[in-house]
């Protein structure tokens, strides 16, 4: 692939891309590409210094997940961009298929969720349990498909990790092509991938302090 038809916008700040599904936003294994090298890459190709060029990850999406991701491209833009997004998080809005219409057609999901690091996976628990975070979705159901599937709309409060394919199979509604998490509808000759996608994303310039808005068709 080429990583320059996936930058969606640049500028000396900062850099926005479309990840595809089955990169990793950034990896420690030896020999897989991910997000971080392919655009250092890019970024080094383009300039005259000779030094590895900076660039921060702000925000992550899970390795098989598509979407639009926001990188710093000076310490100045990254430490303005988490401070946003720590306090107060950016507009990030998905789309997904999942197997089965919810009983209700817009709503709101709140669980409390702990991840098992040695598995990679997340849970549904109970509130006091060790470890466990709060987890706040809202979805609306925007297409009803003959096979059963449909398409919804969803918009995150919290940031926990998988959280919204582990909250819409907690209520039996999880997300085709999901192996991990909704392995009883999982058909691999139908899904190759996740019907997972972080269409939109709202934020603030870390320098103009314009809104940023960006969406994939």
């Amino acid at each position: 692939m080429d990583i320059k038809d996936y930058i969606v916008y640049e500028d000396e700040h900062l850099l926005v891309c479309h990840k595809l599904p089955k990169i990793a936003t950034q990896t420690s294994r030896i020999g897989e590409k991910d997000m971080v090298s392919l655009l250092k890459n890019y970024l080094h190709q383009q300039s005259s210094k000779k030094q590895e060029p900076y660039l921060a990850v702000i925000h992550r999406l899970d390795q098989m997940v598509e979407g639009l991701l926001v990188f710093a491209k000076t310490p100045f833009a990254a430490k303005e961009l988490s401070r946003q997004l720590q306090q107060k998080g950016f507009g990030k809005e998905y789309r997904a298929v999942v197997c089965k219409t919810p009983q209700q057609q817009e709503g709101t999901l709140v669980n409390y969720m702990v991840k098992d690091k040695r598995s990679n996976t997340s849970r549904v628990c109970g509130e006091n349990e060790m470890g466990a975070k709060k987890a706040v979705l809202h979805y609306k159901v925007t297409e009803e498909q003959g096979d059963g599937t449909a398409v919804l709309h969803i918009c995150l409060e919290t940031g926990r990790h998988h959280q919204i394919r582990v909250q819409l199979s907690n209520i039996g509604c999880g997300i085709m092509g999901d192996a991990k998490y909704n392995a009883g509808n999982y058909e691999q000759e139908k899904w190759d991938k996740i019907a997972l996608c972080a269409y939109r994303l709202r934020f603030v310039h870390p320098k103009t302090k314009k809104e940023m808005v960006f969406e994939l068709e």
